[in-house]
């Protein structure tokens, strides 16, 4: 089912391990070149910055290969048959992908990623035109036009099921949102439908999560499990998601008359509730992604209160709250600290590895990419000097030069 051997995998994970180990000081240069040799692996990995050159420049070059290939052979046909054209791309690039994988064996190179990409917008785009003649989203009677969504969110889980990127899994929950519009139209049965979804994704999950708790198979079944729990939350949430389902979101507070009364205050109980029950799911299972994710719950759910009961919101409403999680913060801390040899329940506030530390020089380098303007100086704006006074120039230059 994997498009990579569990040896490989396993090897990469022990080599991760290594190198954080190392980086921290619990290896010394000779036991981790002794212990490399057994982790030795065949697949061909870059960094983080290549990998995301790579991926942008394979989205482009395959976005133009096709608007070549169409603008060239296929400007004077029509909607389907572009339709089928867009279809035959999206196998192409899929084939592209395993083939990346299985000859060149790349993992996590950016090209197969890009590749795969552009298969599931291929097929949804192909669909849509071929199917229904490139129509916008409108909802039909019998529901048909939801293939469209449920064939680019099975896509999407097999790509996860493949090749093991968790943001496939997230395009998955991002089709699946749209399907509710095209079965009903009332607003509470959308949010129940898509809440509904991704609670059996989570009875799905759990189970198969405990058969690969040791594994290389963990993590990402942990991200996985961490995403359902935000989708289920904010599905219910009334003040973060679309009253269309349509990805609209953040467009304020929403009136009371849109919900039904009881479905209403229903959803603002279960946005207090759910928070606590993934940070006890999290800290449960020493889980990092689903306490992450309970602990962004938590603070949604401090963010939309007021808009939920109505409150006027006010400018120190966000000091008040970075005050409060300060405070939460360096309690929690303490706490940790003052227990034995600064553990407790197998929780530390000591930092043990080196991921946390590569990820915050990883995100420094991406706000330095993305707001080179606040740390350059702007040009000045004077008037150039002048250089003036001098009686002899040579060559006829003036006294002005």
């Amino acid at each position: 089912m994997r498009a990579y051997s569990a040896s490989d995998e396993e090897a990469l994970r022990a080599r991760n391990l290594l190198k954080d180990w190392a980086g921290e000081g619990f290896l010394t240069p000779a036991q981790y070149e002794r212990m490399e040799q057994d982790t030795v692996c065949e697949l061909r990995r870059t960094n983080i910055f290549l990998r995301l050159v790579l991926f942008l420049f394979t989205l482009i070059i395959v976005g133009a290969a096709v608007a070549l290939f169409y603008w060239t052979f296929m400007r004077r046909t029509g909607v389907q048959e572009s339709g089928i054209f867009l279809l035959i791309c999206a196998a192409i690039c899929y084939a592209a992908a395993e083939f990346a994988v299985s000859q060149a064996r790349l993992y996590r190179y950016g090209i197969e990623e890009a590749l795969a990409v552009c298969s599931v917008g291929f097929l949804y785009g192909g669909m849509q035109a071929a199917l229904f003649e490139g129509h916008r989203y409108s909802p039909q009677p019998d529901g048909i036009e939801s293939l469209v969504p449920a064939a680019g969110a099975i896509l999407s889980l097999w790509i996860w099921r493949r090749f093991g990127l968790p943001y496939a899994f997230l395009a998955a929950m991002i089709f699946t949102v749209w399907l509710p519009g095209y079965w009903t139209s009332s607003h509470s049965a959308q949010h129940l439908i898509v809440a509904a979804f991704y609670a059996a994704g989570l009875v799905t999950v759990a189970p198969v999560r405990s058969r690969y708790r040791f594994t290389y198979l963990d993590q990402g079944y942990s991200i996985v499990e961490a995403l359902l729990w935000l989708g289920v939350y904010v599905a219910i949430n009334l003040q973060l998601s679309s009253v269309d389902l349509f990805g609209k979101w953040w467009v304020g507070a929403r009136a009371i008359t849109e919900f039904s009364r009881p479905f209403y205050w229903a959803t603002w109980v279960l946005t207090w509730c759910l928070p606590p029950a993934m940070l006890a799911r999290g800290l449960r299972r020493k889980d990092r992604f689903v306490i992450a994710a309970g602990a962004v719950a938590a603070l949604l759910t401090f963010v939309t209160n007021k808009p939920y009961l109505g409150w006027t919101r006010h400018s120190w409403d966000p000091m008040l709250l970075g005050a409060l999680l300060i405070a939460a913060g360096l309690l929690i801390r303490r706490w940790l600290a003052t227990g034995p040899a600064g553990i407790r329940y197998g929780f530390t506030a000591q930092r043990l590895s080196g991921k946390d530390k590569r990820w915050m020089s990883v995100g420094a380098t991406a706000l330095a990419f993305v707001s080179p303007q606040a740390i350059t100086p702007s040009p000045q704006t004077g008037s150039p000097a002048q250089f003036g006074g001098g009686d002899s120039g040579g060559g006829g230059a003036s006294s002005d030069f």
